[in-house]
């Protein structure tokens, strides 16, 4: 076993990237970080129908976005690779060979057809439905028949019988398995190719892997990868299996429930930060009070026993607010350049947009930032600063127009207008002001009236920032066309 902590994420990349495996790389990383051990990214690529290269480069960019990095695995390299299980298949032939040499493994020629008949004789029969060995000791006659017939075998591990399999959980703690519930299990496909109980046991085995934190849904793997350990006299990793992640409703999280993989969040111009952030409070919980964590705030907190057992449950509320404290103190050109795509698809701008209107756009988003959540949300601020041409119709804004004091405050508001020689914040300011002081009105009937007719809404950002930027000419027409309106 290793001098340091070693610990691996191993993903199949066979998919978008899943908000629950970045948990998981998430949570070795910080449990390497805090411990100054290793990370290592290692591909699990042998269902060759479904992993694609587009997939593991998915996987790879969401985590360099979130900060994740790894010291050795895929593109870093190391003493301990290749780091795709399908460059791997030389290694694991030589284990195979030692299973079937000493006997702890044997060739299997059932078909699928005979293995879900036998699977649901047992199940019909209230048993459980698990392999009762029949190819445990054929004869090499028998072999060579069924190799007569066209039948390619599997290889099957033969599990001890009559044993206790104790798994020392970091988050469950104890957990007890009897070994005649496993059943003798394949390792091997009839293709050479080695399935996931088995080759996980010996990329672990082999990079020296000492800690194996990965979720609860691997639990049941658990048996089958001990019984293995032993029997290669292999040294056996520390296991940590952390709660699954639920929706708001209790059930596994899914597409219902909202986005599901890390580059939805990336293009809904979610931060990273916020994510790392999020991710780390679904199932572990801080030494305090503070919920909103930095990178190294995180490392130094964390630790594996304040993993909690219980489900953690995906709350996008909770999300959007931490997403929404990041957001506050983030440059708003970058906001506005991840809310960008999204304002070309509502129509707002264009793909092609000047360096003047950018300008004009990061301004805008520097006044609204404090009201977004995440920068897709630009969109629906977006009117704002973008219609000229909104319809006053709402009963209670119509009512506020109608006060007596009306005409006075947005004929003194257009005059003042007209008269500054540079429109900004502090002067918008002052004018509101003044108006209060000459017409004798409260704030209310100044600043209610003036936002109602420049911006067709009854609350928003603060009014002062926006007239400057949407400009004297443009305040001033959509207040005309609006009073005109309501003639």
């Amino acid at each position: 076993m290793a001098d340091k902590m070693r610990v691996r994420f191993a993903p199949s990349p066979t998919g978008p990237f899943h908000i629950g495996g970045a948990r998981s790389a998430l949570f070795n990383w910080l449990l390497a970080k805090k411990d100054e051990g290793c990370l290592v990214l290692r591909i699990e690529d042998t269902d060759r129908e479904r992993s694609t290269k587009e997939s593991e480069e998915n996987i790879k960019e969401a985590l360099k976005w979130l900060g994740i990095t790894w010291d050795e695995g895929i593109d870093v390299g190391g003493e301990h690779g290749p780091y795709r299980q399908t460059e791997r298949l030389h290694i694991y032939e030589e284990y195979t060979k030692k299973l079937l040499a000493s006997g702890q493994a044997y060739e299997c020629f059932c078909t699928d057809e005979e293995i879900e008949a036998e699977r649901q004789a047992l199940k019909d029969a209230g048993k459980m439905p698990i392999y009762q060995g029949h190819c445990r000791h054929l004869t090499e006659e028998q072999k060579e028949a069924y190799r007569a017939e066209g039948r390619k075998p599997t290889i099957r591990f033969r599990v001890p019988e009559n044993q206790e399999i104790i798994v020392d959980d970091m988050v469950r703690g104890r957990v007890t398995f009897d070994s005649n519930g496993v059943g003798d299990f394949v390792i091997v496909k009839s293709d050479g190719i080695p399935v996931y109980n088995y080759a996980v046991v010996i990329d672990d085995a082999t990079m020296e892997i000492t800690h194996v934190i990965r979720a609860e849904e691997h639990l049941s793997n658990t048996p089958r990868q001990v019984v293995l350990y032993e029997a290669l006299g292999l040294p056996t990793p520390r296991f940590g299996h952390v709660s699954l992640i639920l929706g708001k409703d209790r059930t596994k999280m899914s597409k219902r429930h909202g986005a599901t993989s890390v580059d939805q969040y990336r293009k809904l111009g979610y931060l990273p930060e916020a994510i790392v952030n999020f991710l780390a409070l679904l199932g572990w919980s801080p030494t305090g009070e503070e919920e909103i964590l930095s990178a190294e705030q995180l490392i130094e907190q964390f630790s594996m026993d304040r993993v909690a057992k219980n489900p953690a449950v995906f709350d996008i509320d909770k999300l959007n607010w931490i997403n929404a404290q990041y957001m506050k103190n983030a440059d708003p050109a970058m906001i506005c350049d991840l809310a960008i795509p999204h304002l070309v698809e509502a129509g707002y701008i264009t793909e092609d947009i000047s360096a003047e209107e950018k300008a004009k756009l990061v301004e805008f988003t520097a006044a609204v930032q404090d009201h977004l959540s995440y920068a897709a949300q630009l969109t629906e601020l977006a009117d704002l600063y973008f219609n000229d041409a909104f319809d006053v119709t709402d009963e209670e804004m119509k009512e506020i127009l109608a006060d007596e004091t009306v005409p006075a405050v947005t004929s003194l508001f257009a005059q003042k207008m007209n008269e500054l020689e540079v429109v900004d914040f502090a002067a918008v300011k002052a004018i509101f002001k003044a108006i209060g002081k000459e017409l004798k009105v409260g704030g209310k009937k100044v600043f209610m009236p003036l936002r109602i007719v420049t911006t067709g809404q009854m609350h928003g950002p603060d009014l002062a920032k926006m007239i400057p930027i949407i400009g004297r000419e443009r305040i001033l027409a959509r207040m005309a066309r609006t009073l005109d309106a309501l003639k």
